[in-house]
This record gives structure tokens, sequence and C-alpha cells, in this order.
């Protein structure tokens, strides 16, 4: 996925990987699942063997970013067949995209549409919904107003309404700094979060380190799960962890070869399904 700031944080802003077992648990005693996600599907062949590493796998509603077509349609069923639990994702709307338009209704029929493709893939009542919020820093009042009608239209059918953004706090004037993920829990209380921040620390990199990563190190307190790595690295933020990446600066799924179909984002959760999608 693209993570890109929003005009609001701009503005404020200027004035070879080690995996292991994904149910080890934490030195908290909280069981930590560990899951991948990527835009494009990696296929039906790979399943079985990504399945021995990762619990969880994210499933997109329509086209992922950049995408014209959506990869993923369809393949819940054999997804499940293999053991996954998932984080299921509806691409949502740019700011550009919002700007001098009616947000709220934009929201209305982004939601409505998420609660179809839904329905259309057999995903039960009372999955999680999240809506992938790419851009980071405090939400601007179009955002807002998108944000909080797509939730309300989810809340209102016989799915949960959860938003993937971003945990990395930026300026938001008068020596306050926020981030997105934040942003959300205060406006919308009760929203489920997907929250992303690979800056290492907190994040590791690209590894799944056993006993010395927990939900609990997660920068937002009311966290369902936490992507931890992103394919490709973020150089600024990841200098301490550059090593745990591939040369090439993708994270790639452990014993199989560098591909585009096995390059990934690493996530953690204390559920192996963290949307109760199976």
């Amino acid at each position: 996925m693209r993570r890109l700031l929003s005009l609001a944080a701009i503005l404020f802003l200027l004035g070879a990987p080690a995996f292991f077992d994904a149910a080890a648990q934490t030195s908290h005693s909280i069981p930590s699942w560990y899951g991948f996600d990527k835009d494009a599907y990696p296929g039906d062949a790979l399943l079985s063997q990504l399945h021995r590493t990762f619990a969880f796998i994210g499933f997109w509603l329509n086209n992922p970013p950049g995408m014209t077509t959506n990869p993923w349609t369809g393949k819940r069923a054999i997804m499940r067949a293999t053991g996954f639990g998932f984080l299921i994702l509806f691409n949502g709307r740019l700011d550009k995209g919002l700007r001098h338009r009616d947000a709220a209704t934009l929201g209305r029929a982004d939601g409505a549409a998420a609660i179809a493709a839904a329905r259309r893939e057999g995903f039960p009542p009372g999955a999680i919904l999240f809506l992938d919020q790419e851009e980071g820093g405090p939400l601007l009042g179009e955002q807002a107003a998108y944000l909080g009608a797509w939730i309300a239209a989810v809340n209102a059918s016989a799915f949960r309404p959860g938003v993937y953004a971003s945990a990395i706090p930026v300026p938001a004037g008068r020596g306050v700094r926020l981030s997105t993920a934040l942003d959300i829990e205060k406006r919308f209380p009760g929203t489920q979060l997907w929250i992303w921040d690979d800056r290492c620390p907190p994040a590791p990199g690209c590894v799944a380190p056993g006993t010395s990563l927990s939900l609990t190190q997660s920068p937002v307190s009311h966290t369902l799960a936490w992507q931890y790595a992103q394919s490709p690295l973020r150089k600024a933020d990841t200098r301490a962890c550059r090593r745990t990446y591939a040369a090439d600066g993708n994270c790639y799924a452990p014993g199989l070869p560098h591909s585009d179909a096995t390059y990934i984002d690493l996530d953690l959760s204390a559920s192996p399904d963290p949307s109760h999608g199976r």
C-alpha cells in the first residue's frame, strides 16, 4: 500500500529477513499472531507455503491502490480453506478526490459498496471492514466527513467498521503532535484500528522476532492490528533496521524466491483472524 502525507501534515511539517513461528507468545503472555498484506494477490499456489509462517492475510474488497482491477475477488474460499484468517480492507479515497465535493455522500456510497462486496465474498455478519486511509497526519474536514459517513454506513449494517491509518505523529500546531490513528480514535470512539508505523523503533523492521514484539509496543493503545514493516521500506524512518530488509528494499516472505508475488508488508495482531472474517 502506498502511504502519503495529507496536505495538512505537509503544511504542519513545513511551519534478507528473519521470521519465526506465527503463534509465539510475547513476554506479556499475550498471544501474538503474524500476518501479511500486499496489493497484488500472491497466487493460489503460494498460499500453503505462506500459511506456514502467517496466520492471517489482508483481503481487498475493491481495487487496491494504483490498480484498475481487484485480483482478490473470489479468493476468500481458497484462502479460508488454506487456514488463513483475514484483515478485510476497502480502498478509500484520497483527499484530492474529496475536495469541493460532498464528502459525506461519497462516504455513504463507499460504505454501501464495501458492505455489498463483503456480502458477495461471503464474509460473515460481525466481520470488521477496514477503510484504507492512505494519507497521514490529522484529518482535514472533508476527510473527517468522508470517514464519518463511511463508518456510520458500515455500523448500520451487519458488519463492523474499522480504519487502516498511520500512527506516526506529526506536528499539529501549538506544540501538539497527532497521528491519523489518534485523530480517528478521538473523533470516532469505538472504531477498530489497524495502524501502520514502520519507524525503527518501535518497529523492529522486516522480522518476526518472537518474544520481543507485542501489541503492547504499538504507539496506539486500542489497536487491533499493527503493520510494522512495509515494502518497499521508507528509508528515512527505517535506518536503524535497514539490514533486516532485502537489498532491493523490500520485505519478502520466508523460504520463497524473491519476486513480485512474495514481497509483503508485515502485520501483528492478538488474533489469528483480526477481522473475524472466517
